[in-house]
C-alpha cells in the first residue's frame, strides 16, 4: 500500500463545494476520486485538508489517498491531468509514509478572499472575484481586521449548519491589503467554522460601507448569535490557498495563486 499526497488546483463555480455529498450532487473531491480510481483499477477516497462551500476556489488543496496500484509519480499526475475537467488541476504528487495524514496534521489552514471594488463590473474575472460596486472605506475594514487576530469563540461567524463541536479557533494573522481595485483579506488560523470567513468579510463590508464602526466587531463577538453578525459574502472571492504542515513532510512550495491573488503584503 503507497500513500500519495496531492496539490489540486480548482475553480469551484461548477461544484457544490470539496466533500462529497448525495448522488446527483457534483464535488470537486468525488470528480477526482472518479479519475483516480481509472487509473488505479481500484477505488481510491481522497482525504482532503479542509473542506470548500459551493463556488468556493482552491489553489492547493492539499489531499492524499492510499492504493495498492504500482503508478510512477509521473504516471499518477500526467494521466489524473488528461481524464479531469478543465476546471480541476492536480499540481503536483508526493509519495509519503502512512504518518502523513492531510487533514489531522495540518496546522493551519489559510485563506484570501478577494474583492474588486470599482465601478464597473470585470468580465475576464467574472466568478472569480466578488464585485462591490460603491466606496469602500479601507482603512476602517484593515482596522476591523486586525480585530480577528487571537483566539475567539466565532459562534456569530459561522452557519447555522455548522457541525463543529466547538466555535473556538486560533487565528494567527488577519490583515486586509489594498492593492488598486483589489482588496485581499489574508486570514489563517488552525480551523475554520462552516461560513466562518465568508461571514468575517460580510461583516468588514458592512464596515466599509459605514454602516458600522470598528468596535461592531466586538458587540458581535459577545453576542455569540449567528443573528447579531452581517450578511454571509458570495462564494466567488473566496481561495483557499495554503494548508501549513510540519517541516519534515518536506511538501512542495507552490505559488499563491494568479495575480489577483499572488500579490505582496
Amino acid at each position: 500500500m503507497q500513500r500519495f499526497a496531492v496539490g489540486i488546483e480548482f475553480c469551484g463555480t461548477n461544484y457544490r463545494g470539496w466533500q462529497t455529498q448525495q448522488p446527483g450532487v457534483i464535488s470537486v473531491q468525488e470528480t477526482i476520486e472518479k479519475v483516480l480510481s481509472k487509473i488505479a483499477d481500484e477505488p481510491i477516497i481522497l482525504h482532503g485538508a479542509g473542506r470548500t462551500d459551493a463556488g468556493v476556489h482552491a489553489t492547493n488543496m492539499v489531499a492524499h489517498f492510499d492504493t495498492h496500484a504500482l503508478r510512477s509519480e509521473r504516471g499518477w499526475l500526467m494521466g489524473s491531468n488528461s481524464q479531469l475537467p478543465k476546471d480541476i488541476s492536480i499540481q503536483w504528487i508526493k509519495e509519503m509514509d502512512d504518518g502523513f495524514h492531510a487533514r489531522f496534521k495540518a496546522q493551519a489552514r489559510r485563506y484570501r478572499y478577494i474583492v474588486y471594488n470599482h465601478p464597473v463590473r470585470p468580465a475576464l474575472l467574472h466568478k472569480q472575484v466578488t464585485h462591490i460596486y460603491y466606496p469602500l472605506d479601507v482603512e476602517k475594514m484593515i482596522e476591523a481586521a486586525a480585530k480577528f487576530e487571537g483566539t475567539h469563540n466565532f459562534e456569530s461567524f459561522r452557519a447555522a449548519a455548522c457541525q463543529s463541536n466547538q466555535p473556538v479557533r486560533h487565528v494567527r494573522h488577519c490583515r486586509l491589503i489594498q492593492h488598486g481595485p483589489y482588496l485581499i483579506l489574508d486570514i489563517q488560523a488552525d480551523g475554520f467554522l462552516h461560513h466562518m470567513v465568508r461571514n468575517i468579510m460580510g461583516c468588514l463590508l458592512e464596515i466599509g460601507q459605514g454602516r458600522y464602526e470598528v468596535d461592531h466587531i466586538d458587540h458581535i463577538f459577545a453576542a455569540e448569535d449567528r443573528k447579531a453578525a452581517g450578511v454571509t459574502a458570495p462564494p466567488d472571492g473566496l481561495y483557499f490557498i495554503q494548508a501549513e504542515y510540519p517541516e519534515h513532510f518536506d511538501l512542495p512550495k507552490v505559488p499563491l495563486g494568479p495575480y489577483w491573488l499572488n500579490m505582496p503584503e
